[in-house]
């Protein structure tokens, strides 16, 4: 199947313009088989996208008719660089949106703990308290570490255990603050002296 001749596609343009009532059927026709085959000439690898491609020329041209411009070419012509058109910004909108989509999912993925770190933090705590009871310190600061160790960050509530919870705000947090400092210290010196260094 070949495209109109250049009479036959001015003519049919002339009974579009004048509103015949076949017109638009015979439009449709004649051109989407054509447009769909020539879509794909040009690199429209999904049938889907250039059927969409070319009907959405189709109906452009007869919603306003008076856009081709006889003198810059064939209809054929225009109803082609019109579905190619269409089938450029339906690719653009499908690799945004894939890239959207990806972003997205990396930007879950890089927020979301895996559950493997969250077993490994959790035997990691465990073990630290399994190593702290073995420890000859006091019974509020293991309380407190515990506390620390299982991601508490509240200056107000480690400091009700410390029993420094009736100290003005800023003496308050000073005091948190050393005793945080001086058991992250024991801590780390509980990690230098591995799993079978118990003493």
């Amino acid at each position: 199947m070949r495209f109109p001749s250049r009479a036959d596609e001015l003519a049919l343009h002339e009974r579009v313009l004048q509103e015949d009532s076949v017109a638009p059927v015979d439009v449709f026709q004649t051109y989407m088989p054509l447009l769909q085959r020539a879509l794909l000439h040009k690199g429209v690898l999904e049938p889907e996208d250039g059927r969409e491609s070319a009907l959405d020329a189709v109906l452009l041209y007869l919603e306003q008719p008076k856009r081709y411009d006889r003198q810059r070419g064939g209809l054929s012509n225009y109803l082609v660089q019109l579905a190619w058109g269409r089938a450029v910004d339906r690719h653009r909108s499908r690799a945004a949106r894939t890239r959207n989509e990806r972003s997205f999912a990396d930007l879950v993925e890089l927020h979301a703990p895996a559950s493997n770190e969250e077993l490994e933090r959790g035997m990691e705590v465990a073990l630290a308290l399994k190593r702290l009871e073995k420890c000859d310190i006091t019974q509020r600061d293991q309380a407190v570490l515990r506390l620390i160790l299982q991601g508490e960050r509240s200056t107000r509530v480690l400091a009700e255990v410390l029993g420094l919870g009736s100290l003005p705000e800023d003496e308050m947090r000073r005091e948190v603050k050393r005793h945080r400092d001086r058991l992250m210290k024991l801590l780390e010196r509980l990690g230098e002296e591995g799993p079978d260094d118990e003493s």
